[in-house]
Parts: structure tokens; C-alpha cells; sequence
């Protein structure tokens, strides 16, 4: 039952729901409703009764007690002496012993029971209304008896209760169903507008309602992931056939180089054949590294968690490295942070190779404490990058025309993995103005806190 339960729509539940609820209510109203009618309805009864009651009393005042009362209009009326004998009574109970026993002690002149054993009336609860009268100092109590008002009070009242109340139920509900069916028209629409969009037509995106409500609010918030998804669907895209068009390139090279060094074996060179295809493998080897590392990055692998002082950093990784330009150093000792000594070093590589590779003469390499955040600032002399390339650069497969005439080697994607380990340890790497070339800024904070 609690699997169905789970199975069923929120039409259902919420139909069911309401349809209960108005159950509930009604059969409360309908129970106060019954409760004053019955109340109601058995006191006009003992009214009656006591009417009656009275109308044998004249007979006994007149002094003109027949045998037989006439109808009073109740069920049965008795006139019991003070011995207790039935002085007359209605027709039906002519002859019969006395309906009730009860009596009216002291200055009662009224009382009434429900009496369930009244003769005459077997199986039958009856109410009996009596009340005191003295004639010629002679005590006589009449007893007046009606049957007992049912819980229902009327069989067609209860009928109408209960035809009201289906009907409350049955409107309710479909008042639900309705609404509630409304109400989901929009999530039904944007559900089927989901269910059809694929990765061939991420351009499509799902109806947004009229009503600004929480509804209109998921239609947004889908929309707005439709569209990051594109974008990032996109970007891979690119990617996937940038790298191919890279991968290609140096494998071509190598194919036509060893084919044309095939046809014709004996005018072949063979040692510079050999030195061109080991360029061509050094090139290769450095795409798939790239990729490898930025595949590494982007599946969120944990990084180490090091105490780097970023200055001993890059003196270690200058003074391993043989670069072709002047480097100028300006470092601040114990700048300290928090970091992964493999990728901060692999960045501050990706840098000082860029640099050199664009470099005319000299690269200007500083480090320095500004607040909570270590600074590095890598300057090269080169031509520069014009502000509106600026953040093109960072992104995959990128060179700019000018450094893929001066630069064959570069696999466009160093800056983009320098950006993605500086984004992973909490910091920010830009291009800012300088007088002349490039000046790449790095920021990291020295707390390291960033991507895990």
C-alpha cells in the first residue's frame, strides 16, 4: 500500500487529499447538525408530550375523568391514583399496568425518564413526560409517553445530510483535480519539452509560464542550466576538435615525412628525417601531457595540501630550467601559502615558457605579500596582447595569430591549465597593463583555501 502510495501523481494525491479533508469536515458538520436536531427535536417532543399531560389533567380538574381517554396526540396517556392503580388512560394502553414507576418526591410537580419496558410498546424506548395534580386532596400523577427520537432524528433529514455531503465531497475533489491539473499544465509542458531535447538541440528550451510563481521560477532555473549546459556541450565540442586538429598536425608531419623518405630511401637523410620526427613526437608528447593535466583537473582530483614558500618555488624551478632570455628577479622571501607543490610549479612552468617564447630579450619574474593574498608578477618584453584578447588567451587550444608565427611549438594549452590550478587554489590569474609585453598577475591566498 505504501508503494502504491509513492506510485500515485500529485493529482492523485492531492484529489485524495482534499477529498478526505471535506469528508472529515463534513461528517463533523453533519454530526453537529444531527446533534441540535436531535436535541431540538426531543425537546418539541417532550413539549408535546407535556401538552397532552396537561389536556388529561382538565379532564381530571373538570371532574369528568372518562374510562378511556380520547387520542392526544402522543403514543400513550395514564392516570395513576395515589395507590398506584390506572384511573383511565388512551386506548392502547386500556387495561394495561401502570407504563413508569417514577415518581415526583416532594414539590415536583414534573419529571420525565426514558423508559424502555412501557406495555403495550415492547421493544421500544419511549420518553414519558409526568406530572403532579392535586384535586380534593387527592394526589394523581398523569403519565404522557412518546417513542424516543432516533439518532437520525428523520430518515429523509439524513438522507439529505448525507446526499449534501457526497455531493460537497464529490465537488471538492473534482475542484481539486482540477486546479491542481492547472496548476501542473506547465510542468507537464516543460517535462516534455525536457524529455525531447538532446544533445544535438540543446538551442531548444522549455515554455516559461505566465504567472511569475514557483513554477516560472523552475522553468528559469532549468532555462538557465540549458543554457550553461550548452555552453559547456560547446566548449567541449571545440575543445574535441581543437585537439584533434593539434593531434593531427604533428602526426601528419610525421606520416608525410616518413612516406616521402620511403619513395625515395637512398636520397633519403636519415639523421635529420630522424631529428624532425622527434620533433614532432616532443610536440605530440606535449599535447597529450596537456590534456592529460587538464583532464586531471577537470575530473576534480584532490590536490596536496603543502606548505609552499612560493619564492624558494620559482628560484628551484629557474634554476633547473634553461631559458633563452634574460630573467630579472624581484622576491620577496616568506611568502608562504598553502598549495600543491606539483601544480603551483607546473603553472609558474607554463608561465616562464610563455613568457620566454614571446620574450624579445628579458622576462621580469616577482613575488610579493599583499594582505592575505601572494602576489606573482611574470613581465616578459615581447609585443604584448591587446586588451579585448585578454581572456581569449586563457582559453583551450588558443594561440594568437602572431604567436603561432613566432611559436609552432606551444599546444595552447598551458594557460589554460595555469588558470584552472590557480582557480583550484582559491586565486585568480589575469593580463594587466604594463608599459611593454605581457604581464601576467597571479593571486592566491596564503590560507590555500580552494577546490579540494
Amino acid at each position: 500500500m505504501v508503494s502504491l502510495r509513492r506510485d500515485w501523481s500529485v493529482r492523485t494525491r492531492m484529489t485524495l487529499l482534499s477529498g478526505v479533508v471535506m469528508a472529515l469536515l463534513c461528517a463533523i458538520f453533519s454530526g453537529t447538525i444531527l446533534g441540535s436536531a436531535h436535541d431540538h427535536a426531543t425537546d418539541d417532543q417532550a413539549d408535546r408530550i407535556l401538552a397532552a399531560d396537561l389536556r388529561a389533567v382538565r379532564y381530571i380538574l373538570l371532574d369528568q375523568i372518562p374510562p378511556v381517554l380520547p387520542d392526544l396526540g402522543v403514543a400513550a396517556i395514564q392516570v395513576v391514583d395515589p395507590a398506584g392503580r390506572v384511573v383511565t388512560s388512551t386506548e392502547r394502553m386500556a387495561g394495561q399496568p401502570r407504563m413508569a414507576t417514577f415518581s415526583l418526591p416532594g414539590e415536583n410537580l414534573r419529571a420525565d425518564r426514558v423508559v424502555c419496558s412501557v406495555p403495550s410498546f415492547p421493544g421500544k424506548c419511549m420518553i414519558v413526560e409526568a406530572i403532579k395534580i392535586h384535586k380534593d386532596g387527592t394526589e394523581y400523577i398523569v403519565y404522557g409517553a412518546d417513542a424516543v427520537i432516533p439518532w437520525y432524528v428523520d430518515r429523509s433529514f439524513l438522507a439529505r445530510l448525507l446526499i449534501g455531503s457526497v455531493l460537497l465531497v464529490g465537488a471538492t475533489a473534482f475542484g481539486a483535480y482540477r486546479t491542481v491539473s492547472k496548476t501542473l499544465d506547465p510542468v507537464d509542458a516543460i517535462s516534455a519539452e525536457l524529455a525531447e531535447i538532446t544533445s544535438t538541440d540543446l538551442g531548444r528550451r522549455v515554455p516559461v509560464p505566465e504567472h511569475h510563481d514557483e513554477i516560472r521560477k523552475l522553468a528559469e532555473a532549468a532555462n538557465l542550466t540549458l543554457d550553461r549546459l550548452e555552453a559547456t556541450v560547446e566548449q567541449q565540442r571545440r575543445f574535441a576538435t581543437d585537439a584533434s586538429h593539434d593531434l593531427r598536425s604533428p602526426i601528419t608531419a610525421m606520416r608525410t615525412q616518413v612516406e616521402e623518405a620511403l619513395l625515395h630511401p637512398d636520397e633519403a637523410d636519415w639523421p635529420a628525417m630522424t631529428r624532425a620526427l622527434l620533433a614532432s613526437l616532443d610536440r605530440l608528447e606535449a599535447i597529450v601531457v596537456d590534456l592529460l593535466v587538464l583532464a586531471r583537473l577537470d575530473s576534480g582530483a584532490a590536490r596536496a595540501d603543502d606548505s609552499v614558500n612560493l619564492s624558494q618555488l620559482i628560484e628551484s624551478e629557474l634554476g633547473r630550467r634553461a631559458l633563452q632570455v634574460r630573467i630579472v628577479t624581484n622576491l620577496q622571501p616568506g611568502v608562504v601559502l598553502s598549495g600543491d607543490r606539483l601544480q603551483l610549479g607546473r603553472l609558474l612552468t607554463n608561465l616562464m615558457d610563455n613568457a620566454a617564447r614571446h620574450a624579445t630579450s628579458s622576462v621580469a619574474v616577482s613575488v610579493s605579500l599583499e594582505g592575505d593574498e601572494a602576489v606573482l608578477e611574470i613581465n616578459d618584453d615581447g609585443p604584448g596582447i591587446p586588451p579585448d584578447l585578454r581572456e581569449f588567451v586563457f582559453q583551450r587550444f588558443t594561440r594568437l595569430d602572431a604567436a603561432r608565427s613566432k611559436d609552432k611549438g606551444g599546444t595552447g594549452l598551458g594557460l589554460a591549465i595555469a588558470r584552472e590550478i590557480a582557480e583550484r587554489h582559491g586565486g585568480t590569474l589575469t593580463i594587466e597593463d604594463s608599459e611593454r609585453g605581457a604581464r601576467f598577475v597571479l593571486k592566491i591566498p596564503i590560507s590555500g583555501q580552494g577546490d579540494d
